[in-house]
């Protein structure tokens, strides 16, 4: 059964505590891809962080938090076995590896690969999991020996109606925010160095 209070929260991170620092670096020539790490037993926020790109290209939204997170100090860290790990936007081959490496047995997106390409024009994601590891669209293990991966927007799909479409109306509003960081993005990633721009 679906927990409607991890959406509302997951949601609620995402739109309170990444947009705002997503807001930023795209401003400063990232791309609009967050993360952040919260403790399963109560939902609390450990840490969030956005793309960094145009100061490291490995500083995904993800790759970017993983590092954030294990430069905290060993006691504010929680064990990542008791952690949720949610991304903004499916991640990545390259953050897909570091969710593992970092020994996360979960995460949770909000937007596909496919919204990344069509709604975001960043296709790179589909592109490299063809082109080096010859996998089609949703083509990698979802679920498997070390984490098992969630949509949001899938978890929503299955909800009664009156939460469906309150949790589908928040997941709009955030939409919009979203498209409005990508055009400000399109419009200046020429001037920037990242290589897969």
């Amino acid at each position: 059964m679906t927990d409607i209070s991890l959406i509302d929260r997951l949601l609620d991170v995402i739109e309170y505590n990444i947009v705002p620092m997503t807001a930023q670096g795209v401003a400063e020539g990232n791309k609009l891809f967050g993360a952040a790490v919260l403790r399963k037993n109560d939902h609390s926020l450990v840490l969030a962080e956005t793309n960094n790109e145009t100061n490291n290209p490995l500083w995904h939204g993800e790759m970017h938090c993983l590092k954030r997170f294990y430069e905290m100090p060993r006691a504010e860290r929680v064990d990542t076995k008791d952690a949720i790990f949610l991304s903004t936007h499916e991640p990545c081959s390259l953050c897909l590896s570091a969710i593992t490496w970092a020994g996360f047995d979960n995460f949770y997106y909000l937007f596909s690969h496919e919204d990344s390409r069509d709604s975001f024009a960043i296709p790179h994601d589909l592109r490299i999991l063809k082109e080096v590891f010859t996998l089609d669209p949703g083509g990698y293990n979802a679920e498997n020996a070390y984490w098992k991966s969630y949509s949001i927007r899938r978890l929503v799909r299955e909800l009664p109606e009156a939460e469906r479409a309150r949790l589908e109306a928040r997941i709009g509003a955030i939409s919009v925010l979203y498209d409005a960081m990508s055009d400000i993005y399109q419009a200046g990633k020429a001037d920037n160095d990242i290589p897969l721009n």
